[in-house]
């Protein structure tokens, strides 16, 4: 996609009944929520968290919470198939040794978008980003480090996997509104584990 950043097509589809079957329980003890932006805007996706940070925003800003605020509880052990899926990604995109604390788990509805940002919330930027695709298909938006930058759009399958790190790490990047549809596995919608190296 850029420097730094590599598309792996297809590499989460041996994992898709593990993934879905802890998908499940996650969100059994973490449920889905649209959070709210510090400007006051309720987020078109909506979120949940597992392993040892789970990212939140609310009115007072964006940070990494070991707890849920709803619920005051930890967040979701991250699944061991969730954390051996992200670190072979990352190892085949060039980044070695990435061992995440945190995954965050979108889930768009038709209609859904994710704005042009950053993801600079973390400590070390050192890390890469591990982005899985499941469900819908998407069109992922992947411009530069300036939000003013062009950005390439590439179309996102079931099972696909984005991987972006190193002069790539701090790149724009956002989901263009998803189109309605059908998938076999998931429904109407599409699944988004992000992982990341959060402390």
């Amino acid at each position: 996609m850029a420097d730094g950043a590599v598309l792996l097509r297809g590499f989460a589809k041996p994992f898709e009944a593990d993934l879905t079957a802890a998908l499940r329980d996650i969100a059994a003890q973490a449920p889905f929520r649209h959070m709210v932006t510090p400007g006051g805007h309720q987020m078109s996706v909506a979120m949940t968290n597992c392993g040892g940070a789970g990212w939140v925003t609310d009115r007072t800003g964006y940070r990494y919470d070991a707890r849920d605020p709803e619920t005051g509880k930890p967040w979701p052990a991250m699944p061991l198939s969730f954390r051996e899926l992200a670190e072979q990604a990352a190892d085949r995109a060039g980044f070695r040794g990435f061992s995440p604390d945190a995954c965050l788990i979108n889930r768009y509805q038709p209609g859904a978008r994710m704005s042009l940002h950053q993801d600079r919330d973390e400590n070390d930027f050192s890390a890469p980003i591990v982005s899985v695709s499941l469900g819908l298909p998407a069109i992922f938006l992947f411009g530069g480090l300036k939000r003013s930058d062009r950005p390439r759009r590439f179309r996102l399958e079931h099972g696909d996997i984005a991987v972006w790190g190193g002069p790539a790490r701090l790149v724009f990047h956002g989901v263009a509104p998803l189109a309605d549809g059908e998938h076999g596995l998931l429904g109407r919608q599409r699944i988004n584990l992000t992982f990341r190296k959060a402390r």
